[in-house]
């Protein structure tokens, strides 16, 4: 099939650049000349395992093409992907601004036989109001709009399309054959998957929607509640890390998604959550769990903060904190939210001096907190420190050799927001090890 992909960000990318390895003929248009010569180059203007050798790849068979603009072969195309920002208004509503320029700009482009999908993560009911626009100025000439949000994980986003869990359709659900039209479209899209038998679940536009809203607060839901359970495990004596094993291995609950922290960030568990609360008012539908879990884990990223200059001991100020780690999660350069910021805000207040190391992610929190000092390896970042902290679970910090670190650093406190040590091994090496969820016997 002919895809034209609008958007190049991290969705747009990942999606443009799968399809056309699944077989497919993909152009991705980006109105930014810069970021559409950059990736013309081979280069990825962020940091995701696997996409670069991927994007070189079909660009050398041809597969895959980046434009500034539509062209008038464009109107070929068999499918438009709509994969651009929705990112969230001062209230938690998607901003929609670069929604509304996609449609305009495929207007004049697409008729009756031809496919739209949606797969930026947009509000409830707008697939219906896509479609309902396109019937407003093509009439019987609309396209078929399409619903098909992304799970993607960032680190693993190139495995999560290629061989995802599932895959969700949203379709026309007022027209029988509109449906079947759709259905039909959305099979030769992925027919790669079919055959790696990967469920292709067939829904309304609005249900798909709605399913990507839930699965992300589900998932974000169960990192508050563990973290939950961490406090309590703290206060009794009991150990995060056993339960959570206890628990996980029942098969209704999973073992995923259970691991304490500083809270989550990236760019979907916060965006999702205050998005569905924020659609959720505007229908008149209560969803005290999800305004929970937003309270839940703003509260937490401070907490860790307070956490930190808690085991400096009086007096803070002026002390020297090595942060290893500044992305949410590791495998990406990602600052979106990250608890990271949260944890400089506070060591900031209580006066803290603040050195960070980050494998990928020190250049975009560099514009985000210019003020601290950034690192150019793990042992640049925790010389002459008075605590270090495992902010980000990435592999080098998980086999530091802590008698070396005891050694390099000035103090001797390890904060580990990750539980990536064993606490014996930590106090056998002469550090004060503070744990999450490991009860209060952890700090010395």
């Amino acid at each position: 099939m002919k895809i034209v992909v609008i958007g190049t960000g991290y969705v747009g990318l990942v999606a443009g650049t799968c399809l056309a390895d699944m077989g497919h003929e993909v152009v991705c248009i980006d109105n930014d000349p810069q970021k559409c010569k950059l990736l013309d180059r081979g280069e990825v203007p962020f940091f995701e395992p696997g996409l670069a050798e991927k994007i070189a790849a079909n660009r050398a068979s041809g597969a895959l093409a980046f434009r500034e603009s539509l062209h008038n072969e464009d109107k070929a195309a068999h499918i438009f992907i709509i994969a651009v920002g929705t990112p969230p208004g001062e209230n938690g509503e998607p901003d929609m601004r670069y929604i509304h320029s996609a449609i305009s700009d495929i207007s004049s482009y697409v008729g009756p036989d031809q496919g739209v999908i949606t797969k930026s993560t947009v509000p409830i009911g707008t697939g219906d109001k896509i479609a309902a626009l396109f019937k407003e100025t093509h009439g019987v000439n609309s396209p078929i709009v399409m619903s098909n949000p992304e799970f993607l994980r960032e680190g693993t986003a190139v495995t999560d399309f290629m061989v995802p869990d599932r895959v969700a359709i949203g379709l026309p659900d007022d027209d029988p054959a509109l449906w079947e039209k759709g259905k039909a479209m959305a099979e030769l899209l992925y027919k790669p998957l079919l055959h790696k038998s990967v469920p292709i679940l067939f829904s309304s536009r609005v249900t798909a929607e709605i399913t990507k809203y839930a699965a992300n607060t589900f998932l974000a839901t169960k990192v508050a509640f563990i973290n939950e359970i961490a406090d309590i495990c703290e206060s009794t004596g009991a150990d995060i890390r056993e339960v959570s094993t206890g628990i996980g291995l029942d098969e209704r609950i999973g073992s995923r998604f259970l691991r304490a922290g500083p809270g989550f960030g990236g760019s979907c568990f916060p965006k999702d959550t205050e998005a569905l609360a924020a659609i959720a008012r505007q229908a008149g539908a209560a969803t005290m769990i999800t305004e929970a879990v937003i309270t839940s884990n703003s509260g937490r990223k401070r907490a860790m903060g307070l956490r930190i200059v808690n085991a400096l001991n009086e007096p803070s100020k002026g002390k020297t904190v090595a942060l290893l780690g500044l992305t949410f999660k590791p495998n990406t350069d990602d600052m979106r939210a990250s608890p990271a910021l949260d944890l400089i805000d506070v060591l900031e207040q209580a006066g803290v001096n603040i050195v960070a190391y980050d494998p990928e992610g020190m250049e975009n929190c560099k514009q985000m907190r210019p003020d601290i000092i950034y690192a150019k390896n793990i042992e640049d970042c925790v010389h002459d420190a008075d605590a270090a902290v495992v902010v980000t679970e990435w592999g080098q910090f998980q086999t530091i050799n802590l008698e070396w670190l005891n050694n390099t650093m000035r103090g001797n406190v390890l904060v580990d927001l990750r539980n990536v040590f064993d606490a014996r091994k930590a106090k056998f090496a002469g550090l004060r090890y503070v744990g999450i969820g490991q009860g209060t016997s952890e700090v010395s």
